[in-house]
């Protein structure tokens, strides 16, 4: 399990107070759950784990971050410019040594992106960084950082009962090749878990950016009749093992080939009756067969390989997100 800070960023929509959330965290860490994602475009997120570190202690608890360029920055892109933002992790997080960097590139038709991922290795040969991976890297994106003998040792993709994309090749790629999965979208953004059993379709406006991401990709897979379908099936499978919806649909992920850990946002710290049933929600054949007939009911999911919809230009899934992060917050 792995903690995930996207929910904490000052443009996610969530008000919190920082010192009750800190607090917060730290029991997260006391109960076992030492890992945390963020990303540089997370804006305040990597400043309030490096808050963290210094509170419990940085030998307790490794810390997941991303480098993530402009989009409009990607053409002319160098290693300076790598640097730079390596060492602006660095100093929000107030270490020596970054846990783990993943890139994420937004378009595969800008050159530079094998040229990026070889500078963040020799920024970990220089010890600035312990471990490269990517996220939302497609197969044979992956496939050839691989071939190039770069040490890519995690993808992070999103992955869920209803976003099965990394079964599109990647799962067996990375089972092949070594990589791990690190799965995030497994609670699509809270949709999967009791919250919304039996409750009706959320109204626009959206209450926050996960709502937003989501609605979509659940739509992909069917209806909000469906989605009702799919949750009472998981709610079944959760109360013959003591547990409810989240831990279900968490275990489901940790469950596939190639997986290292699910990455569930840090709202979970509200939730520890879903930590606690997380490790009684083996899935048997039954199960899956039932979610599975569910699923071939609707629209079946996103098709493609991981990411490919988030790509396309102009569609309803790439025109949700922001790519120019980094502007946007030195506007600010």
């Amino acid at each position: 399990m792995i903690v995930g800070g996207w929910q904490l960023a000052a443009d996610h929509g969530a008000c919190y107070d920082r010192e009750s959330v800190l607090g917060e965290l730290e029991a997260l860490v006391d109960a076992g759950l030492t890992t945390f994602d963020c990303a540089d475009i997370y804006a305040g997120v990597e400043e309030l784990l490096g808050e963290l570190l210094r509170r419990v202690g940085p030998e307790r608890v490794q810390v997941h971050t991303k480098y993530v360029p402009d989009r409009s920055r990607l053409p002319g892109l160098g290693a300076a410019d790598v640097g730079a933002a390596i060492d602006r992790s660095l100093r929000r997080l107030g270490v020596e040594r970054l846990d783990l960097v993943q890139l994420h590139w937004w378009a595969w038709e800008v050159p530079g992106w094998l040229e990026t991922a070889a500078g963040l290795d020799r920024l970990r040969e220089a010890g600035k960084i312990r471990c490269v991976g990517v996220t939302n890297t497609d197969v044979p994106h992956l496939a050839a950082l691989l071939d190039a003998r770069l040490p890519i040792v995690s993808n992070q993709v999103q992955y869920s009962l209803v976003d099965r994309r990394p079964e599109h090749g990647m799962a067996a790629l990375c089972a092949g090749r070594g990589v791990r999965l690190l799965c995030y979208g497994s609670l699509a953004g809270g949709f999967l878990s009791d919250r919304w059993l039996g409750a009706p379709a959320p109204e626009e406006p959206l209450a926050n950016r996960s709502l937003v991401k989501y609605r979509p990709i659940l739509e992909e897979a069917g209806d909000w009749e469906l989605l009702q379908r799919l949750l009472a099936e998981v709610d079944a499978v959760a109360r013959a093992r003591g547990a409810d919806v989240a831990a279900a649909a968490v275990g489901w992920v940790l469950d596939r080939p190639a997986v290292a850990a699910a990455i569930v946002g840090a709202g979970i710290r509200s939730r520890p009756g879903t930590l606690e049933g997380i490790p009684r929600t083996v899935w048997d054949e039954a199960a899956n067969e039932r979610i599975d007939r569910i699923l071939a009911a609707g629209r079946g999911g996103p098709a493609g390989d991981v990411y490919e919809l988030e790509r396309m230009p102009g569609g309803r899934h790439a025109s949700i997100l922001r790519t120019e992060l980094h502007r946007e917050e030195e506007r600010t």
